[in-house]
């Protein structure tokens, strides 16, 4: 036996493994609705025109350097950030109330936090949605976190289980940790209503529980910076113990740079500089310190009034596209009498569409007509675009029609 025999082999990543179906097909009309990255009306990668011009400003500037960051990274890019997701002129940031980190993007965000809350916290169950992003799960296993899901998705009705959310969060143990997608839910692209944020605020602040925000998506979600971080901003206004995983892969386009950032909102500045150290602790033996070139373009641009400016009238133009392939997507099916209620298409926001269709339905759709999605039924709008979304409703209305009804 040789010494590597016994070294088991590990399913494959679902999301990943349909994207390599998805490349090995020749077929000339395939689509990918499994992307999750924004792709032009033209079907093709984009690099945001504020990013480009940064980057060249950043190459051609004679005191760049590749000397490393500090373990925790960027401190402008830090401080930035977390000016970004709570508001300028917050009353945390005033306070010197927040610990705050340069990540590797949003995943390395959240196994960060995961780990402090691990550490510091013995015993802490996680409460997620379900569903949830599928890495969630992992994310937190490897940390050492115990879970358990939350109701969140009403399958009947395709939109928010606000009743049955509320009643687990209420009676889950006190000082639990429990994540919450700060927009655009992955992946159903269902988020609460702002009168529903503040009745899980009032339960969270109740019970002591400590909220965990994945905010990958601001200002991807609605256009609008602001109104895409009224959660975290609501629970900052009314004392609720909470950190925030950011990332930057897809309001910027970044996804290659792992860039992202890890914060914790705390009472005091003391209470900062002691998790701020915590958080430095678990980064070191991890990988160190963070790469510098993302988060380098990340800083100039929200740090430069004209730079932001140009960047979100980009990022809602990204947005608007989005939203008008939700709103095509609905007209074709309903034209075309698709069975099923397709209003949750526009109803949802973001990236994601949560289609309701099963996964038998899911895999017809792939071997007849060469259309890949996750078996969640679960789609990237952003795969959608004019010169496909009229095959992709008529291969839905195929698909739905074929098996059994929705």
């Amino acid at each position: 036996m040789s010494t590597f025999s016994t070294v088991p082999q590990v399913p494959p990543d679902p999301v990943f493994h349909m994207l390599n179906r998805y490349k090995s097909d020749t077929t000339a009309d395939k689509v990918n609705l499994t992307v999750c990255a924004y792709a032009t009306s033209e079907g093709k990668e984009y690099v945001l025109d504020e990013v480009r011009r940064t980057e060249q400003e950043i190459v051609s500037d004679p005191n760049l350097t590749h000397s490393y960051l500090k373990i925790t990274g960027d401190p402008d890019f830090a401080r930035l950030s977390v000016e970004l997701v709570l508001g300028a002129g917050n009353s945390a940031q005033a306070n010197d109330s927040v610990a705050a980190v340069q990540t590797l993007s949003g995943t390395g965000a959240l196994r960060l936090l995961s780990a402090f809350l691990s550490q510091q916290f013995p015993g802490i169950t996680i409460l997620k949605s379900n569903p949830t992003w599928s890495n969630h799960k992992t994310i937190f296993s490897e940390a050492g976190l115990s879970q358990s899901d939350y109701r969140y998705w009403d399958a009947v009705g395709r939109k928010l289980d606000i009743d049955g959310m509320l009643e687990y969060v209420a009676s889950a143990p006190g000082k639990s940790a429990v994540l919450l997608h700060c927009c655009a839910h992955n992946p159903t692209g269902v988020d609460p209503t702002k009168e529903q944020w503040v009745q899980i605020m009032k339960i969270m602040k109740n019970k002591g529980h400590i909220a965990m925000f994945d905010s990958a998506y601001q200002g991807y979600a609605t256009g609008d910076l602001e109104e895409d971080a009224y959660a975290v901003r609501l629970f900052l206004d009314n004392n609720v113990p909470f950190c925030v995983a950011q990332s930057y892969s897809k309001n910027l386009g970044l996804y290659g740079e792992r860039i992202g950032c890890a914060s914790i909102v705390c009472s005091t500045s003391d209470e900062a500089k002691a998790c701020q150290s915590q958080l430095a602790a678990l980064i070191r033996p991890m990988y160190s310190n963070p790469p510098r070139f993302g988060a380098a373009i990340v800083k100039r641009i929200l740090g430069e009034s004209e730079k932001r400016e140009r960047w979100e009238v980009e990022l809602k133009s990204m947005s608007d596209r989005i939203a008008d392939m939700r709103l095509q997507f609905r007209g074709l099916l309903e034209e075309m009498n698709t069975p099923g209620d397709w209003s949750h298409v526009t109803s949802q926001i973001g990236m994601f569409c949560y289609t309701g269709i099963t996964a038998e339905q899911a895999e017809h759709l792939i071997d007849h007509h060469h259309v890949y999605l996750l078996k969640s039924g679960r789609i990237s709008v952003a795969g959608l675009n004019p010169s496909n979304i009229e095959k992709v409703a008529r291969a839905f209305d195929d698909a739905i029609r074929a098996k059994a009804s929705l």
